[in-house]
């Protein structure tokens, strides 16, 4: 005598949650998603199709992950934010699509001052032991290798390597196709296309690998490692004057006006980081009043 379909048969959802995961109810799980022995998805969560949750995952609260990611053991994606600042609003975690989460990785929600939300785009490799802290804002197709740490409201643009054991300051932004050697003190924005490596951190070369293989065009390539010469190894002229040259003579490529706009703007910041302008905390408003008594005097 045969049985007829059971109920976990006729449930994928059933399927694929194991026994022991524990899912609060309000937690949103696609039907073909994965959810593995022994992990924790927490209130307010959303898990998209065919997300692997291996085992031993935890997914606090207020988290949203894409398809087709594979997060691994010990994992804990969106806990509370490690800022003095932070009350307990509801802030909230984005992951994107086909990203690897190795073991270990910590990434946190957003805070309140700080635009509420992580975000980490899609295709991103991020290895063991990577921090990345509150109100972060990665790109796609990202690279961070084991143990590298990132402080809250760091953003890393596409294309973009962290190697490991890095520490990047908070407000600093990693700009497109960079690779950041490993165990390099990041105090300052690292200017996109470029290699950056040492304590402190400088410029060592143009990063024709990244250029390559995100599909730059040839003459665009010459044209960043041009750029690296006249900006990062000559001196004499003033940077401002260098960049006015370096617009003139490419004024069609999209990768110098862009490299000569982000250096712009990181001169224009504070210490070096142009996301700090952004800054709405007490330590801003301070740098706000000084610089408006300045101008006064």
């Amino acid at each position: 005598m045969t049985s007829g379909p059971s109920l976990a048969d006729s449930c994928p959802t059933m399927q694929r949650i194991h026994p022991s995961a524990i899912v609060h109810p309000t937690a949103r799980i696609a039907g073909d998603a994965v959810i593995g022995p022994y992990c924790v998805v927490g209130p307010d969560v959303t898990i998209g199709a065919r997300t692997r949750l291996l085992n031993h995952v935890v997914v606090t609260e207020l988290v949203e992950i894409g398809s087709d990611n594979q997060i691994h053991p010990f994992a804990v994606i969106g806990g509370e934010p490690q800022d003095r600042k932070f009350q307990g609003e509801p802030t909230r975690c984005a992951i994107g699509d086909h990203n690897v989460i190795r073991e270990h990785v910590t990434i946190h929600r957003g805070t309140g001052n700080g635009g509420g939300i992580t975000r980490i785009g899609s295709h991103n490799l991020v290895m063991v032991g990577v921090h990345i802290a509150h109100d972060c804002d990665l790109g796609d197709h990202l690279t961070l290798a084991n143990q590298a740490m990132l402080a809250g409201h760091v953003r890393i643009e596409d294309g973009a390597t962290i190697s490991g054991g890095v520490g990047i300051h908070h407000y600093a932004t990693v700009g497109t196709c960079a690779f950041v050697g490993g165990l390099a003190r990041i105090a300052k924005d690292v200017p996109p296309f470029m290699i950056v490596e040492g304590n402190p951190a400088e410029v060592r070369g143009p990063n024709r690998i990244a250029m390559e293989r995100r599909g730059y065009a040839e003459e665009d390539i010459d044209a960043i490692k041009e750029c690296y010469k006249r900006l990062f190894r000559d001196n004499g002229a003033p940077m401002i004057d260098k960049m006015a040259a370096l617009r003139t003579d490419f004024p069609e490529c999209g990768p110098v006006r862009r490299l000569c706009d982000f250096l712009t703007a990181m001169a224009e910041g504070i210490h070096g980081r142009s996301h700090e302008l952004s800054r709405l905390d007490d330590k801003r408003s301070l740098r706000l009043e000084s610089i408006a008594e300045a101008e006064v005097e």
